[in-house]
């Protein structure tokens, strides 16, 4: 992300077979070990299968007579077909993931980024990055210029056994210039019955901004952080996200900013690509003024030593949302602890969701032993 331009045609273009295997053994000596373990853990449960399953319908035919006629062989050839048409799946989707990597590679290449691949348990602030287990994230590729962006899909494990869930989001994961306010911007336009967000976020931390924003987002800061909110969310900046951003969820946390999506942000799809780039693009024109935020809940630093050079290191002092005192210098960059993070709710929804679907469990057995008995 380097320049204006944007090349999607390493997306599209006919790959060199040749040039997609050098890619996949360059992958391999750089892989992890959790994917390589998902790999040979698929192939031995199928090695299993495979030596379990003929022995246990071999050994009752040989012993019961029944011989090696056709009904006798039926079974070994279903048995076969079904070996066969697993590791033929298996092999195409090894090969056309390898194929989407490489293509991922060269766009990143094509457009001043860099190709990652997978990434275990992410090191990022952001909601989603701490939920469940198995966290990794797939496919990441990163810029570096005009500042650090990230695109990646991601996905985490809840729950356990035949209750368990595999959560998907693709995300972008931008780096500020200056640690801001836990702020939340759950997209109203991918909603559907409620937030779609995996956390709940106290309603008296919601913010009604002006205009239109509050229909296409609801907005949630730190109590007592409402005149700092205003201070980063300008009307062009409202603007900003009105128009480019309207169907991704964002939060602010540290010195990040994440962007979510619920399908992948890291594919084939050059017309993914040229929105998010452009979102990106419109967004990071507008960091300037959020880097000259200040917390003034944090103390003041002491002046400086030479007081004519004090103003300069502040920054002009109306480009802080609170004018510090005459001789003193602006807060150093930094949020206090009452704003790092926003309070979380009971997410109502799926506790009601819960007591609907024991309830329907429950009646029936209740109904049963008390007239029926």
């Amino acid at each position: 992300m380097t320049g204006a331009t944007f090349d999607a045609r390493p997306l599209t273009d006919a790959v060199d077979p040749q040039a997609v295997r050098a890619f996949g053994r360059e992958q391999r000596s750089h892989r992890s070990v959790g994917a390589t373990a998902s790999t040979i853990i698929v192939i031995v449960v199928f090695a299993l299968l495979a030596v379990t399953v003929v022995p246990l319908v071999f050994v009752p035919m040989v012993t019961n007579g029944i011989g090696f006629g056709f009904a006798g062989a039926l079974p070994f050839v279903l048995i076969g077909v079904v070996f066969v048409v697993v590791v033929v799946v298996l092999i195409v989707s090894f090969r056309n993931g390898r194929i989407r990597a490489y293509r991922l590679a060269r766009f990143a290449a094509a457009n001043g980024m860099e190709f990652v691949g997978r990434i275990d348990e992410p090191e990022l602030p952001g909601m989603i990055f701490q939920l469940g287990r198995d966290r990794h994230a797939e496919l990441a590729l990163r810029g570096r210029q005009p500042r650090f962006v990230e695109f990646g899909n991601y996905e985490y494990t809840t729950g356990s056994g035949k209750n368990s869930t595999t959560h998907h989001w693709g995300y972008i994961a931008v780096k500020l210039d200056v640690p801001l306010p836990n702020i939340v911007l759950d997209a109203l336009g991918n909603n559907t019955l409620g937030s779609n967000l995996p956390a709940s976020f106290s309603k008296d931390q919601r913010l009604s901004l002006e205009g239109d924003f509050d229909r296409y987002f609801t907005l949630y800061c730190p109590e007592g952080y409402e005149r700092d909110a205003l201070y980063l969310f300008t009307p062009d900046i409202m603007a900003r996200f009105i128009d480019h951003a309207a169907q991704l969820d964002v939060e602010i946390v540290d010195d990040w900013m994440f962007l979510y999506m619920q399908r992948p942000a890291s594919t084939l799809d050059p017309a993914t690509w040229a929105w998010l780039f452009g979102t990106v693009g419109a967004l990071l024109t507008k960091f300037d003024q959020w880097a000259r935020w200040r917390d003034d809940n944090l103390p003041a630093a002491a002046p400086a030593t030479a007081p004519a050079a004090a103003p300069a290191a502040a920054g002009p002092a109306s480009a802080l949302p609170f004018a510090p005192p005459v001789g003193m210098l602006a807060p150093p960059p930094g949020v206090a602890p009452q704003g790092r993070r926003l309070r979380r709710s009971v997410n109502w929804v799926a506790i009601i969701a819960f007591a609907l679907i024991a309830m329907l469990w429950i009646l029936p057995r209740f109904f049963d032993f008390f007239l029926f008995r």
